[in-house]
């Protein structure tokens, strides 16, 4: 049954691009998911565009285009033959995707996209929250780590004596 294609949360996270300190998908690589070609997807975005305001999604720059395209290492991107510039989706964009693409695949391959959107935001929460305590840590632990090491040097120093050379002068 069409509206139960499973899709691998690793399949969608490498279609998830940083532009404009944002992470978005390309118009293209959601078609793609959804089962339908670009222009179909372009069409139904511009017949709603009131639902797409531009932190929903944006249509790239030439120079956007030409970054985007140097971070990809396959040869399909420069198969791309781009009539126009694509259009790319945040994650509130995708979500809206859902109300204009009516097809259960659509809203079946939606949710999972949105949910691999949260799981890279939780890990990302995860992640900063371990930084801030190790960095907690290293601010409280710092300054006593470095006097035991004073402490050491400062014992071994003691202990040193100048080596008698072996052997005759």
């Amino acid at each position: 049954m069409e509206d139960s294609v499973i899709i691998s949360s690793e399949r969608i996270v490498g279609k998830i691009y940083i532009i404009r300190n944002r992470k978005v998908m390309l118009d293209r690589d959601l078609a793609e998911l959804y089962g339908v070609k670009t222009k179909v997807l372009n069409q139904a975005v511009k017949r709603n565009m009131k639902r797409f305001p531009e932190d929903f999604m944006f249509q790239l720059n030439k120079d956007e285009l030409k970054n985007w395209r140097s971070q990809i290492v396959t040869s399909k991107s420069e198969k791309m033959g781009l009539r126009q510039l694509p259009l790319v989706f945040t994650e509130q964009g995708v979500a809206m995707l859902s109300s204009v693409l009516n097809s259960d695949r659509a809203i079946h391959v939606n949710v999972q996209i949105i949910r691999t959107f949260t799981r890279i935001r939780e890990f990302l929460a995860t992640n900063e929250a371990l930084q801030r305590k190790m960095m907690e840590m290293e601010k409280n632990y710092d300054s006593k780590i470095k006097k035991i090491f004073d402490v050491l040097e400062f014992l071994l120093a003691d202990g040193k004596k100048p080596s008698k050379g072996i052997g005759f002068k």
